[in-house]
């Protein structure tokens, strides 16, 4: 069987990896629709050899379609305005922003760690943050066998994430340019400050990877606190994760874990030099995992380095994952 698929917030930097990857995977395409704001309607998208023109985003133009599935990468506001009118016209929506993600009726997932949860789905499945989802995909083994007690995160984040505008200020800063989107020059130089602050001194990004963790995993009472830091690389986030399980364990245990685990690519050889880096999760599906090693000062301890690429897996990827998962359920 194929399906109406339509991308919302096409031209973007998620919108196009929708695109790529929707055709990398082979999704079972009957209709294509694409959608963008007016100023960017009238552009041609070449797709599997074909070419589409942009529609702009409005009522009208949805209504007129049998949409099934509805890829939205456009922004918040774009997406609690438009994602209820898609669903109204019998779509699934599955958005990349932050709108939906805390609301008690919409589901938060990450294929890999709770595909259970997508029955919950009354038509808007919410994509978590791009750096909840790699973390929370090395954390699900670890907490099914021996339960998470806390979590530190420490982040450090490509500027891809921060879409075009980002990546251009890290291109253009090597060559001396003003940057136009972040506060100060990122090239050379890390800012510990993705999104805006709030009155405690948490930024929304740190809210976000505290609050979607706990959600994902079905539990208030996990303790999770994060610093998240934009650094000058062009793309795929790495993180430093220091975790407290409520019971034992032993490192090769860990280790085992991880290379039978769906979705992660375990790179753990210190000797060797073998570590995850951002070139490695670049273009790639998996999470990268290594630097695995006891944390002393505390019983039941770990540390983690886990590395993925964040427009990838940390957006496009895993939301055509979670679409794959209805068709093939």
């Amino acid at each position: 069987m194929n399906y109406n698929v339509a991308v919302v917030g096409c031209t973007g930097m998620v919108g196009r990896k929708f695109l790529e990857i929707l055709e990398e995977r082979a999704f079972p395409i009957e209709n294509l629709y694409l959608f963008a704001s007016s100023r960017s309607a009238g552009k041609i998208i070449k797709f599997k050899n074909y070419k589409y023109t942009v529609e702009e985003l409005n009522e009208n133009n949805i209504k007129s379609k049998k949409i099934d599935f509805a890829l939205f990468s456009a922004g918040g506001s774009v997406s609690l305005k438009f994602a209820p009118i898609f669903v109204n016209y019998g779509a699934t929506v599955i958005d990349n922003s932050s709108a939906w993600r805390m609301d008690p009726n919409v589901p938060l997932i990450v294929p890999e760690v709770n595909p259970e949860d997508i029955k919950l789905s009354k038509g808007i499945i919410a994509n978590p943050n791009c750096s909840t989802i790699q973390a929370v995909v090395a954390l699900k083994p670890l907490n099914d066998k021996y339960k998470l007690k806390r979590i530190i995160y420490s982040t450090y984040q490509a500027v891809s994430g921060a879409g075009v505008a980002g990546y251009t200020d890290l291109k253009e800063g090597y060559h001396g340019q003003t940057p136009k989107k972040f506060p100060y020059a990122i090239a050379g130089n890390v800012l510990p400050h993705i999104d805006s602050f709030l009155e405690d001194g948490y930024t929304k990004e740190e809210m976000k990877m505290i609050n979607e963790t706990k959600k994902i995993f079905h539990n208030d009472n996990l303790k999770v606190t994060a610093t998240t830091v934009r650094v000058p690389v062009f793309n795929s986030h790495s993180e430093s994760i220091n975790i407290e399980l409520e019971n034992e364990f032993q490192i090769e245990e860990i280790l085992n874990l991880y290379k039978n685990f769906n979705g992660i690519k375990l790179k753990d050889n210190v000797k060797n030099l073998e570590y995850p880096m951002p070139i490695d999760a670049s273009g790639n599906d998996e999470v990268y995992v290594g630097r695995i090693r006891r944390d002393f000062s505390i019983n039941n301890g770990l540390n983690l380095w886990v590395v993925a690429d964040n427009i990838r897996k940390g957006a496009a990827l895993n939301a055509i994952q979670i679409a794959e998962c209805i068709i093939n359920n």
